[in-house]
């Protein structure tokens, strides 16, 4: 860790806020189509859309793939969202490769 608090995006909680109300979904409901409705709750939706939170990366990346934008506009505080959600991201028809998960020692495949 540094010795100073690391810098946050200014934009980001609107953002946020921005993707749930565009695809016309409840805080109960986002949690659901991000996968995270076991793990989170409506009160941690609420902290990152008031901007008292700043939500894990792999909970930014499921935003990501929800809206159909790339990682960097959600987190760029000078790029904007599209007009319309879901969208199809610039990335779209990148090849993905896939990833040999390491398996700790001691336990089997």
């Amino acid at each position: 860790m540094g010795k100073y608090p690391r810098r946050k995006q200014r934009h980001l909680a609107d953002k946020l806020l921005q993707i749930r109300l565009s695809l016309n979904l409840s805080q109960n409901e986002i949690l659901r189509h991000l996968g995270l409705d076991e793990e989170f709750s409506r009160t941690n939706i609420s902290n990152y859309e008031l901007d008292q939170r700043e939500p894990p990366l792999f909970v930014l990346l499921q935003y990501a793939h929800l809206s159909g934008v790339c990682l960097d506009v959600l987190v760029d505080d000078d790029l904007e969202l599209p007009k319309r959600l879901p969208s199809v991201p610039a990335h779209f028809g990148v090849q993905t490769r896939s990833i040999k998960r390491r398996v700790p020692r001691g336990q089997k495949k």
